[in-house]
């Protein structure tokens, strides 16, 4: 019997009932199926069934992964990658987390910025007046709140306010005023340092206190004026007078009962130019409040013109002034004014003025002697020169100003080369503290005035990418006079023979026998009358106050120094010194980099060029 099935591979499947083949047979019979079969195209599912069980186990050399088919071996290595980067970053992030970290903030202020806090703050212990809350000198308080209003003699009757001008309690406008001016040019050409050290609004509430009172002791709502109060308070004890004084008594200005007669004068030209380069350079400084601002400029033209019109000096004929702060001559002051005013109102009649020829050989532009290129309180040439090289620097105005702009940039490249020790213009200490007054007494504020100068022109050469100047054949990099600066304020700070710090509460080493009375005197509610203080100021205990921020008159010019309070030619500081002091630290502190502001000075100055006519409306057919 046979059976007729469904062959698998396509054809008859016969099967007999009698098995009578022999292996043999049998095993030629599938040979022959096997090579029938593979002679067809096989499905997918044949296939499976041919395949033996080791060539199911090779693994395939390539992985599908749905949009792309990649290699095996690069599809291992890049997971691999990952994974071992994500151990690597877990286990960096925890050790980060779980090592104790030190916080490094940012480097610590440099000596200058540091000195630069406490220098301010003298400002703070010189007011006189009503006080403001914030003043933060805890052993001052209101005094002289009847200044004026106390000397029948004088038509002006509210002087309160202003600054003491030294160890004293008297108000010398002339000093005072010059201080103002070196505070408003410091904060116009840095006040990017300023605000770096957080002094900005300090320096310039400083600033107000000193014109507000300015702006007091004249009309200053007139056009034209005839007199301006010079001076309160008298210093005079010449002859052995007894009379109560400001010189005379030691006493806190808070208890002061003594008469303080007003000093006017009506032809004051130094005086009166003094105050317009003070106002008109606060002018700048205020520039964003445009009514106070505009005050102070009106002022300024107020004042200066008064002192074109009333020509004479202000301490003239053995006044009280010409005993403590006589002033040699104005024709500076006019050069300084005149300048301070151009910057303030773009005027250029007070430009014409400034650069004249015979205003600047009054001057005295064009000779040397023993004491040119110092700036001070009495004389303001050195100054003028190094703000008027300024406008040429980076205005460059040309005719007619160009001549005499040039020759004041060539004497103050002169002066610089004076500083360096490479010249004998001026002797040094054996510690070397430059002797820019040959050895007279209270150097410092003459230091100080030189380093600011020093820094700011060095500061000018570099905003106007000129890398130095020429001293005859030679030519020094502004380095040199940046370097000139920090020697002379590092000397100042401590670094001397006698390792003093002579800006008091600076470094562990200073002063502490201050010569004033407000100092000097304990703040413990009694009152010393006029001659009861004495034995404070004869005292040889340290002063129960510290005058924070004070620089004194400083060492002889053998680097020597008595920490004595009743010598006042080492010991007492003053407004004008401190306002150098100031200037020359802000020049000094910080990242050089930050440099000048070089065009907030310009800000009311008109384009020096006419400008071109508009372009011609386009053709229309």
């Amino acid at each position: 019997m046979s059976m007729y099935g469904r062959d698998p591979w396509g054809g008859p499947l016969e099967i007999n009932a009698a098995d009578s083949a022999t292996d043999d047979d049998r095993s030629r019979n599938l040979q022959d199926l096997d090579r029938a079969a593979l002679s067809r195209p096989l499905d997918e599912t044949q296939q499976s069934w041919l395949l033996g069980p080791s060539e199911q186990k090779k693994k395939k050399k390539y992985v599908d992964l749905g949009c792309i088919i990649v290699s095996r071996k690069i599809f291992v290595w890049t997971v691999g990658t990952l994974v071992v980067s994500a151990v690597l970053a877990g286990l960096i992030t925890l050790i980060v987390k779980t090592v104790p970290r030190h916080h490094h903030g940012k480097a610590p202020p440099d000596n200058y910025t540091l000195t630069l806090h406490k220098a301010l703050m003298f400002f703070n212990a010189q007011r006189s007046g009503k006080l403001p809350k914030h003043n933060n000198v805890s052993w001052r308080g209101n005094s002289c709140l009847r200044d004026g209003k106390s000397d029948p003699g004088t038509t002006m009757k509210d002087l309160v306010g202003g600054y003491y001008d030294a160890g004293d309690a008297i108000k010398f406008n002339f000093p005072a005023s010059f201080a103002m001016t070196m505070l408003s040019w410091s904060v116009i050409e840095y006040s990017a340092k300023y605000e770096a050290a957080g002094e900005l609004n300090h320096v310039k509430e400083i600033i107000k206190w000193g014109t507000d009172y300015l702006l007091k002791t004249f009309n200053n709502s007139a056009d034209t004026i005839d007199k301006i109060a010079a001076q309160v308070g008298v210093g005079d004890t010449s002859g052995g007078s007894t009379t109560p004084n400001d010189h005379y008594c030691w006493m806190r200005p808070e208890d002061i009962d003594y008469p303080r007669p007003v000093y006017e004068c009506h032809s004051c030209s130094d005086l009166a130019a003094e105050m317009a380069a003070a106002l008109a350079a606060a002018s700048i400084v205020f520039k964003d409040n445009k009514a106070y601002s505009q005050k102070l400029v009106h002022g300024a033209r107020t004042v200066f013109q008064f002192a074109r019109d009333q020509r004479g000096r202000y301490s003239a004929g053995g006044s009280d002034p010409a005993l403590f702060y006589n002033s040699s001559s104005y024709w500076d002051e006019f050069v300084w004014g005149g300048a301070w005013l151009y910057y303030a109102t773009g005027n250029s009649s007070y430009l014409q003025l400034a650069t004249h020829p015979k205003l600047a050989k009054h001057a005295g532009a064009f000779w040397g002697g023993p004491d040119y290129g110092v700036l001070s309180w009495d004389n303001k040439l050195a100054g003028a020169q190094v703000l008027l090289s300024r406008l040429r620097l980076f205005l460059s105005p040309g005719y007619p100003y160009e001549e005499i702009l040039r020759t004041f940039h060539n004497q103050t490249s002169i002066v610089m080369c004076s500083f360096l020790p490479v010249f004998t213009s001026f002797n040094r200490t054996k510690g070397g503290l430059i002797q820019l007054n040959h050895g007279r007494p209270q150097p410092l504020q003459y230091v100080v005035n030189a380093a600011f100068l020093a820094a700011l022109y060095s500061d000018y050469l570099d905003a106007a990418d000129t890398p130095g100047w020429y001293c005859g054949p030679n030519f020094y990099s502004t380095d040199v006079l940046r370097e000139f600066a920090k020697t002379q304020m590092d000397y100042i700070l401590g670094k001397n023979p006698r390792k003093m710090s002579y800006v008091v509460g600076f470094g562990n080493h200073y002063p502490k026998h201050v010569h004033h009375r407000g100092a000097s005197i304990p703040k413990n509610k009694i009152r010393y009358n006029c001659k009861g203080g004495w034995k404070w100021r004869d005292s040889k205990k340290p002063n129960p106050n510290t005058l924070v921020g004070a620089m004194v008159a400083g060492p002889d010019k053998h680097d020597g120094f008595h920490d004595v309070r009743t010598n006042y030619n080492y010991t007492e500081p003053t407004l004008a010194g401190n306002a150098g002091l100031v200037a020359a630290l802000v020049a000094l502190s910080g990242d050089k980099s930050t440099g000048i502001d070089k065009n907030t000075i310009f800000s009311a100055v008109p384009p020096m060029f006419p400008t071109p006519p508009p372009p011609p409306a386009p053709w229309k057919p």
